[in-house]
């Protein structure tokens, strides 16, 4: 099947920008005091984070990994590749893993064991999306922006063959059946 090529708004601007609000206040009320390190996963949760961390009120410092099982489909490959990894010393730190959308959990269970293994003090999990139908592996989100349903969604730095990333809102594309 293939995808049509016209998004259908599921959240727009306005609800996005309260839920980001209401996760930085979660974040900076229990990080007050702990300078956590933000680790944003690329490409998809770059314009999240920076919202996100213009909204903080604690200290904190940012890394970035860049990670795939998608390519360039719209369906997981089962394959994570780290293409971007992580040079800072995060041993002893308090971690914010910052993803766009938690879809089958296989890229977030890849990389919550690669950070868990260089021994910080904690990682927690700050996603915007949810998508718990398409789950294949347990993840517990300690942050959560919005659950959704199983539709392939684009914008606000969500994309589909890197297009549509730059729509404020979160759309979603149709399969065409016809």
């Amino acid at each position: 099947m293939a995808k049509k090529e016209t998004p259908i708004l599921l959240i727009d601007k306005k609800r996005i920008a309260a839920t980001v609000k209401l996760l930085a206040g979660e974040i900076t009320r229990d990080y007050r005091d702990k300078n956590p390190l933000l680790i944003g996963i690329l490409k998809g949760s770059f314009i999240f984070m920076a919202d996100l961390t213009r909204l903080l009120d604690c200290p904190f410092e940012v890394e970035f990994v860049r990670i795939s099982s998608y390519g360039r489909q719209t369906e997981t490959s089962g394959e994570v590749k780290m293409l971007c990894q992580l040079y800072t010393d995060i041993k002893d730190r308090h971690v914010i893993l910052v993803e766009d959308i938690v879809d089958t959990g296989l890229t977030i269970e890849f990389l919550l064991n690669y950070l868990k293994s260089m021994q910080p003090a904690s990682v927690k999990l700050c996603a915007l999306l949810d998508k718990p139908s398409r789950r294949k592996v347990p993840i517990e989100i300690d942050y959560l922006g919005f659950t959704i349903p199983d539709k392939f969604v684009v914008g606000y730095g969500t994309d589909w063959n890197e297009k549509y990333r730059c729509l404020g809102d979160i759309r979603y594309i149709e399969e065409d059946n016809g």
